[in-house]
Parts: C-alpha cells; structure tokens; sequence
C-alpha cells in the first residue's frame, strides 16, 4: 500500500450509558478530560489523523449515545463501520453484563456480517477504587471472544491511545485484506494469456 494515501477509518464507540465513551474520546483526540458529566444524545463525531504501519489513517470516530430509548437510533450509525470500541467501566456490574447485547446490535448491522469484524474491549475508570467488575472476569469474556482487552482511565489517560490504535491496527489490516481482495478480482484477462492481433 502506498504510504502516502490517506485511508478514512469509521470507529465506533458503544457501550451503556455513563461507562466514559465521550471522555474516553475526548482524551483520545484533544487530550482533555471534564469532570462534568452530559449525556451523549444519538451520537457525535470526533476525527484525528494518526501514522500507523507507515499509513496516514483519517480515523472519524463516532461516540454513541448508552441510553436504551436511543438504542435503535443509535444502531443505525453502526453500518459501514470499520472497528468498535465496546466500553463498560469497571465499577458497574450491569454495564460489563451488557457487553453481549452491545457486542450483538453491533454485529447484526454489519454487512456482511463477519467474524474478522474488528473490536477492542475496554474496561473505563480503573482510578475508582469500589470496583465491581474483575480484571480476569472481563479478559476471561474477551478471550472467549478473541476480542483484546484493555484496562484504562479516561480521566489518568492510562491505556486510552494504546486501545484506540490497536483498534486502528485491527481495521486497518481488514481494510488492507478487503483492498487486496477487490485488486485480484478486478482482473479481466489471464496474465499469462498474449494478446492476438487481428489481421
């Protein structure tokens, strides 16, 4: 691939509401964090341009709104994703239980719907100390699911740039294997075969 091509990745975030996807995004992209909290509603874009593998990757990532009367506005800004983010934070129970539903309105609206379809786990707001969720409950989860799993703070900035672009990392290699794909079957004629002349 020629590294000066700029390649557009669309990102997802999802996960309940209050897990930190918007804070998470946020230190992500302007290196900020607010202690004030507002609710996501429908979704909001956020792009940054990163190097990766020697690749300009234009990431635009789209942090969705956790409430349930959004969901299935929300499920609609999943189709043509490139990668997800599945969000919980460590000290609600509920909001790592509800991976699974998460994780599968995500893979419903993918098409073709795809095993290889890439996602990172994050486990939000390991700077709280009235954990809830275990480090080896949730990686034990991702395992099962060949998803990676990361430990991070939103707030500390620990891990945040690390999951962001191994989710990168992950799309960008699926688009590369889609890319090579769509390049071998284009070919309309044998290579070995020579051209006849007329006449």
């Amino acid at each position: 691939m020629n590294p000066r091509k700029k390649v557009d990745l669309k990102l997802i975030i999802v996960g309940a509401l209050g897990v930190g996807k918007t804070s998470l995004l946020h230190q992500y992209v302007h290196k900020t964090f607010f202690e004030d909290y507002q609710t996501t509603l429908g979704a909001s874009i956020l792009s940054k341009i990163i190097i990766l593998n020697n690749t300009t990757l234009k990431l635009q990532i789209w942090d969705t709104g956790g409430q349930e009367r959004f969901r299935s506005m929300v499920s609609t800004f999943y189709k043509g994703s490139d990668g997800c983010i599945l969000a919980f934070d460590v000290t609600d129970l509920e909001s790592f239980e509800a991976l699974n539903t998460w994780r599968g309105d995500v893979l419903a609206k993918i098409i073709p719907t795809e095993q290889s379809y890439p996602m990172v786990a994050l486990g939000n707001k390991i700077d709280l100390a009235d954990r809830q969720v275990p480090q080896e409950v949730a990686q034990d989860w991702c395992k099962e699911k060949n998803i990676p799993y990361f430990e991070v703070s939103a707030k500390n900035d620990i891990n945040v740039v690390q999951a962001f672009e191994m989710l990168a990392s992950r799309a960008l290699s699926r688009y590369r294997n889609t890319e090579n794909y769509l390049t071998d079957s284009i070919k309309l004629s044998p290579e070995d075969q020579t051209r006849r002349r007329c006449c």
